[in-house]
């Protein structure tokens, strides 16, 4: 299977250009120390450290008009989900913005699908909760039945009763289904089968089968499922009940007991008729989902979050933040001419209906501290015009604090350059914080939309990993100038990774890497002695120049303690090669099969 031009990459600058300096192993009572800052800093106050009055910023309020609640009294539920999709089923870079919230209870003759910017989310406390006796439904009739680009969308914390028996969601990157009951099967490709390039599913229970079909490749982690269909390129398994044994490359099965560490993405739910925001605890080598049984974790009421809404500034965000306030984004399109600070412990920032950041005149969108435990997720990043260096860094950099017992985490958050407008970052993310969790990202570099080409969109690298210990299950990161994913920190871990490389490189030498042909999607720093990846691919389509060479996907130090699992190099339609799989070793992609040619265990 072909796929067309769907991703993007990231521009260049001064962060990840060279190999980073030697990083010293972390002291880990640092960690004590960054934790009494941080509970000394979360102190609310309505004054300045010099005694000066300041206006406190009140906490909780209503969500807003694109927050749309139903209860099962509602009228006309169908006719108004309708009209949402109406208006957004092919929205690809629209401006608005829309989250469905539907109260506890049973819904009958329910059809809600899903389009572009637009999440829909039971509000109990588990899924079983809130109940559709129908479909949750993502389909590709918009782009004749193609699903490759079926991006911005999401599930979660329902559950279904399939009318047919089978829900369908066919979707690609950024389109997250989450603590999800589905009460039947799960079909992820389009009507009429055609591409699909997903996909993500966590914390979910699939009574049925999870039939990919033409789905090229999938991440499924901490779930239940009753079966699972097929697999094409890639499908990565870690911690589901059900899934297929290890059978990589044939099938292309990559199936791991456990999950390491993982702490499931925070959720707005009601208790009685308060709202509140469940945060769930973190796991140790997990298996199945977290909500059998009372779910475990803390419910922060919303009168503790600075409900945010489109028109707020930075500063009123900062504000907010060194009050004590967490923060509960709802949908919108929020420019920032000053970076977002997140420095104490344990601050929630939650994004709902795809809630997007723009950072004005070059600065980094978020920055976080390194301290325990603060949540990002539901977020989306969109690169501004004027060149950031970073978009999103967790930690300062040098950061060493011990974080193992409380990470801070990332979900659902995804990083976008071009393709909405003009956009320019150097480095998309930066992660220097030890022990931070990085789960389901999609970083892109646009190649279609507005504001596309080799410099108008520039951004060299997606992911700079500089912490120690840190985890990324399902890494989504497409189409940077130079390299995709830079891992430099000790002991870090991937589960599920997928890339492209930039489809619009011009010629061969505007990707020469030194006397390296092309730069690797995901390089792992030669300073490093303690790495493991797991079902991981890299694709190329140099659509410009189809002779361009990619010497190879993987580059990594060879030493004992650097171990892949279950590589594999793509060849789309035979528009470019791969010399290798990793460093040089692994055949060369066979040139027009778009199967994959060569996948190895290394070393």
């Amino acid at each position: 299977m072909q796929a067309p031009p769907t991703s993007t990459t990231h521009p260049t600058g001064p962060i990840g250009t060279a190999a980073a300096p030697h990083r010293r192993r972390r002291s880990r009572c640092l960690g004590f120390a960054a934790l009494a800052v941080s509970l000394l800093m979360a102190v609310p106050t309505a004054q300045t450290a010099f005694g000066e009055d300041v206006q406190e910023i009140p906490g909780g309020g209503d969500l807003g008009p694109n927050v749309l609640v139903f209860d099962p009294s509602t009228p006309g539920i169908q006719g108004k989900v309708d009209e949402i999709f109406k208006k957004q089923e092919s929205a690809q870079f629209g401006t608005d913005r829309y989250a469905l919230m539907f109260k506890p209870g049973t819904y009958n003759n329910i059809n809600a699908q899903i389009g572009f910017y637009t999440s829909i989310a039971g509000l109990g406390l588990k899924p079983d909760d809130t109940t559709f006796n129908g479909d949750v439904t993502v389909d590709a009739g918009w782009f004749n039945g193609n699903a490759t680009q079926n991006f911005w969308r999401s599930a979660e914390n329902l559950a279904l009763n399939p009318v047919s028996g089978t829900n369908r969601w066919a979707v690609s990157q950024a389109a997250p289904f989450r603590r999800m009951h589905v009460k039947g099967g799960l079909n992820l490709a389009p009507d009429g089968y055609g591409w699909a390039s997903g996909g993500y599913i966590a914390d979910s229970k699939i009574d049925g089968q999870v039939a990919p079909y033409s789905q090229q490749q999938w991440y499924t982690r901490d779930s239940t499922i009753g079966s699972w269909g097929n697999g094409v390129w890639n499908m990565t398994f870690s911690g589901v009940e059900g899934a297929p044994a290890q059978s990589f490359p044939e099938p292309p099965y990559t199936t791991l007991q456990t999950t390491p560490v993982s702490r499931e993405k925070p959720f707005l739910h009601l208790d009685g008729n308060d709202y509140k925001v469940f945060v769930p605890a973190k796991r140790t080598n997990t298996r199945g989902v977290s909500w059998n049984g009372t779910p475990q974790g803390e419910s922060v009421p919303l009168d503790q979050f600075y409900v945010v809404k489109p028109g707020a500034t930075a500063q009123t965000i900062n504000a907010a933040v060194r009050q004590g306030l967490h923060l509960l984004f709802t949908p919108g399109i929020y420019h920032v001419n000053e970076t977002i600070e997140i420095n104490r412990a344990d601050t929630i920032a939650l994004g709902l209906g795809l809630a997007t950041i723009i950072p004005d005149n070059g600065v980094t969108a978020i920055k976080i501290g390194d301290v325990d435990g603060v949540k990002l997720a539901g977020l989306l990043i969109d690169a501004g015009p004027v060149n950031s260096g970073t978009l999103i860094e967790v930690g300062p950099d040098g950061a060493l604090a011990d974080h193992s017992a409380n990470p801070t985490s990332l979900q659902d958050v995804f990083v976008r350059i071009g393709g909405a407008g003009p956009g320019k970052a150097t480095t998309g993310i930066v992660v220097n914080s030890d022990d931070t969790i990085i789960d389901h990202t999609w970083l892109w570099r646009a190649d279609h939309g507005e504001g596309v080409g080799w410099e108008t969109n520039r951004s060299d690298y997606g992911l700079r990993v500089n912490g120690d210990d840190v985890l990324a299950t399902g890494l989504f990161v497409e189409h940077f100038n130079k390299y995709d994913v830079q891992w430099y920190g000790e002991n870090g871990k991937t589960i599920f990774f997928q890339n492209e490389k930039a489809y619009d490189a011009p010629n061969q030498a505007a990707v020469q890497n030194g006397d390296i042909k092309g730069y690797a999607a995901y390089k792992v720093d030669d300073s490093v002695t303690t790495h493991e990846g797991w079902g991981m691919g890299s694709y190329c389509y140099f659509n410009v120049d189809p002779t361009i060479r990619q010497q190879h996907g993987f580059q990594a130090p060879v030493k004992p303690g650097v171990k892949f699992h279950d590589l594999l190099v793509v060849s789309l339609g035979g528009q470019g090669q791969y010399e290798h799989v990793i460093n040089n070793t692994g055949a060369p992609t066979s040139g027009t099969s778009t199967i994959p040619s060569q996948v190895v265990s290394f070393p």
